[in-house]
């Protein structure tokens, strides 16, 4: 039996992330800490402790993910040192430290899953522990948005406390928009976007294998149903940017089984679930009378006039929030005020060097599957990304985690692809088997 490595840890933060509820927070300590930020902490230490030795099995050597991931937390730290040693209020003080600690976790698991998940078969565990997650959200959302019933009122984990009482079913134009475990239903319908493209993945690879492939097929609809049943604008901007890196990457076979599933499926949604579609549609050919729209656009001005205030290095990361100030929707504006320049640098810079990763891990791969999974990683990174325009990601912790642990597994795949196609002989680049077995 092979010992708990990497992987391990990150499959086991994919199902505490996405199937404990989102407002369910640790209970018995002073300020919110969800279960799966808890465990990014862990996996922090544990990343941490490993670079310390050769021997306890982390991946040493160049890593272009992991330099930018130091990047971002460089800049991070250096704006917290910039807020933090000029005045703040002691309650924006306390949410920036707060933010501070949040941040080590899911940069902890990201470099986790860099350094951590050790070849193409450990970062296949991890993905399809994503994709079964992403499908049980599905099943949970459909019963919220169906029967009108919340069922995670009745999935508290055991010394948890609810951090804020937040309604996981809305309604829009006249439909229930829900949430699922997510904190909110355009979280829901991101992270259901950014999990349908590996869920494609290993769906068309089990038909053009000739194996098994129903489950997945089961699967991706589950997922699918998901998005739809967040009836959000974000998701169907992540779904159209993904789609489109896909389509361009798949062969013609792939692009028209996509073409007719996508017919087949909006067929089966207007059939047995009237009013959906035309309320998805509606949040496009109704901007006129869009409330949220003429919310978003309206702060531009002062997000324009904050930003001039403090240019290079923002006001500090978590000092920008509501009520005391206007909710942007836009994490790039939000970035900007809260870290500046460097900020926005650092967290652009981080999402396209996962996604170049990714990229040129299909380019350099003679492995079909290692191609697909780098066009598949790349598609998943593109959702958040384009969401960013129109929703606060880092404000999302099921959202904004997923993305960074997609970042991580895209560093994962260059390195395992980098040492399958090392000429033998050649000096093989340092990877990891495993990571030290907590247990020992």
């Amino acid at each position: 039996m092979r010992s708990a490595d990497g992987a391990t840890l990150c499959a086991i933060f994919v199902v505490v992330l996405m199937l404990v509820p989102a407002r369910q927070v640790i209970g018995g300590l002073p300020f919110d800490l969800t279960y799966a930020e808890a465990v990014g902490l862990f996996a922090a230490v544990w990343w941490f402790c490993a670079h310390l030795t050769s021997t306890l099995g982390a991946a040493k050597g160049p890593s272009p993910v992991r330099y930018g991931i130091y990047f971002y937390v460089l800049a991070f730290l250096i704006t917290y040192g910039y807020t933090a040693a000029g005045y703040l209020p002691s309650y924006e003080l306390e949410l920036s430290d707060h933010i501070l600690v949040i941040t080590v976790g899911i940069v902890g698991m990201s470099l986790l899953a860099v350094d951590g998940v050790s070849g193409r078969d450990r970062l296949d565990l991890v993905l399809k522990t994503l994709v079964v997650a992403g499908a049980v959200m599905g099943v949970i959302g459909g019963i919220q948005f169906l029967l009108s019933f919340d069922i995670t009122q009745y999935m508290q984990v055991p010394g948890a406390r609810l951090r804020a009482v937040e309604e996981t079913i809305l309604q829009r134009n006249g439909v229930n928009r829900v949430a699922s475990t997510a904190g909110h239903p355009i979280e829901f319908g991101v992270v259901s976007a950014m999990v349908l493209p590996v869920a494609l993945h290993y769906a068309y690879d089990a038909w053009e294998r000739r194996v098994p492939a129903l489950r997945w097929w089961i699967l991706c609809s589950l997922v699918a149903c998901g998005m739809a049943f967040s009836a959000s604008r974000s998701t169907v901007l992540g779904l159209a940017s993904s789609g489109a890196i896909l389509l361009v990457g798949w062969n013609n076979a792939r692009r028209l089984r996509a073409a007719a599933g996508l017919v087949g499926f909006l067929v089966l949604l207007r059939l047995f679930v009237p009013g959906l579609l035309g309320a998805i549609f509606g949040l496009f050919t109704n901007l006129d009378n869009d409330e949220s729209l003429r919310w978003r656009t309206n702060d531009y001005s002062t997000a324009v006039s904050e930003f001039a205030r403090h240019p290079l290095l923002g006001r500090g990361n978590g000092t920008w929030f509501p009520p005391h100030h206007p909710v942007f929707d836009n994490q790039y504006l939000l970035t900007g005020v809260q870290g500046g320049v460097l900020g926005l640098l650092a967290f652009v810079g981080l999402f396209l060097i996962g996604m170049w990763a990714a990229m040129r891990a299909r380019r350099i791969s003679a492995d079909v599957r290692a191609k697909d999974l780098g066009l598949t990683l790349t598609a998943c990174l593109a959702v958040p990304l384009i969401g960013c325009a129109t929703f606060d990601l880092n404000s999302f912790s099921t959202a904004n985690s997923l993305a960074f642990l997609l970042i991580g597994l895209a560093g994962a795949l260059l390195r395992a692809v980098r040492r399958e196609v090392t000429p033998p002989g050649a000096a093989v680049p340092p990877s990891t088997s495993r990571l030290p077995d907590p247990a020992r």
